[in-house]
């Protein structure tokens, strides 16, 4: 068996990034219509030359703003803000503001307003600005009064999910996936702009999240409520495989709001955030861990019970994340063998060595499902911004000593 590599190097993280890049870039960017191409096989064949989401289209942004930073390549800014371009002239509704969810072409095939999608446009412009480009910086406050206007509920200090294009019916169902992703989005409002609202903004959501609303999970992370914020303990059992709203418990969400909580701590300290995070990700662990064929799988319902057992890409990168990030905070080598631990497994089953990029979702004992390397909303955002946050957390780890 051929050797690993050093996961925790700097120069590994960083050619891993740039393969992911490699992969997209140029073949992504959609000189027709504007924006990107969201549908690729394993070998970068584009399927689907129409459909943008905006969840593709704002993670795309992400990561080559975040790229243009990193590495002061143009090539990634222009990529950017390429992107954005499409997202402002066309996501957006000229009629009634906000952002269609889905479009062909030029026009809206899913025009819901939804919380989830308008989180990744304020981290589409918080992203881009970190990277200097031009305009980002005034959509950052925009976007957010556009979310106070009309996704916040005060009453319950979270956001509501889904509104019409009108903005007239509010769906009744509560989500934590897009409040966690809204968490997201504000500490990058925060670190582009160093205004405290938005700092604010995130701590009032992860305590909700993973304080008040967990209390009744069993201190851990629920996904679906009704629209007074209750447990909603049947929603999708009958669909436990729903792309954006599976059933039950989600390890991949626990360990990520670990990493989310690190990130929140390292700009504004409290007491309950480490043994917050430190609860979610060992459940997680507990709960999830393939000890037969290793790697994490995907879901469990409130009696313990695993209720889909694939591996997801997305889960192992932001596990991974979060074991990087509570080793340096805590200083103990065990988060690092689980990081070590988990590379592994992705090197070996997850990351396609010939073309690029991770397959999206396995089998229980490693097989690929599709050969569909990335459909919409993946665009190996989690792979990525995984590596970009145990960067940061090494060299968080490396003023320390």
């Amino acid at each position: 068996m051929a050797a690993l590599p050093d996961f925790r190097s700097k120069a590994f993280l960083l050619d891993h990034m740039r393969e992911i890049l490699d992969f997209y870039h140029p073949i992504c960017l959609n000189h027709e219509d504007g924006g990107y191409y969201n549908f690729y096989r394993d070998d970068g064949t584009i399927t689907d030359r129409t459909t943008q989401h905006i969840v593709s289209t704002t993670r795309f942004i992400f990561n080559f703003a975040t790229a243009a930073d990193l590495f002061g390549n143009e090539v990634y800014r222009e990529a950017a803000a390429h992107g954005l371009r499409y997202l402002d002239a066309v996501h957006r509704d000229p009629e009634f503001g906000g952002y269609f969810w889905e479009m062909k072409g030029r026009e809206p095939s899913d025009p819901t307003k939804m919380a989830y999608g308008h989180a990744f446009v304020l981290l589409a412009y918080a992203s881009a600005a970190k990277a200097g480009i031009t305009g980002a910086a005034e959509k950052i406050g925009e976007t957010f009064d556009l979310l106070e206007a009309r996704f916040w509920s005060p009453e319950h200090r979270l956001y509501v999910d889904e509104i019409s294009r009108d903005w007239r019916a509010v769906s009744r169902y509560r989500g934590q996936n897009a409040n966690m992703h809204m968490t997201e989005a504000m500490l990058a409002a925060y670190e582009a702009t160093g205004e405290t609202c938005y700092l604010d903004r995130a701590e009032t959501l992860a305590r909700r999240i993973c304080v008040d609303l967990a209390a009744g999970a069993g201190g851990v992370v629920w996904e679906h409520y009704g629209p007074d914020w209750s447990i909603d303990w049947e929603y999708n059992k009958d669909d436990p495989k729903h792309l954006f709203k599976p059933y039950g418990h989600l390890p991949g969400h626990m360990t990520e709001w670990t990493k989310l909580l690190l990130i929140l701590e390292r700009h504004r300290s409290a007491d309950w955030m480490l043994p917050t995070a430190v609860l979610q990700y060992e459940t997680a662990l507990a709960r999830s861990a393939d000890l037969e064929f290793g790697g994490l799988h995907y879901s469990y319902g409130p009696d313990g019970r695993l209720y889909d057992l694939d591996k997801y890409h997305w889960v192992h990168c932001e596990t991974i994340a979060a074991a990087a990030s509570l080793a340096v905070r805590t200083g103990r080598e065990r988060y690092w063998q689980d990081y070590d631990r988990l590379w592994a497994y992705s090197w070996r089953n997850f990351i396609d060595h010939e073309y690029g990029c991770w397959f999206r979702i396995l089998d229980a004992d490693g097989r690929k499902q599709s050969d569909m390397k990335s459909t919409p909303g993946k665009t190996d955002y989690h792979p990525f911004g995984a590596c970009f946050e145990i960067l940061r957390v090494l060299e968080e780890g490396q003023r320390k000593v």
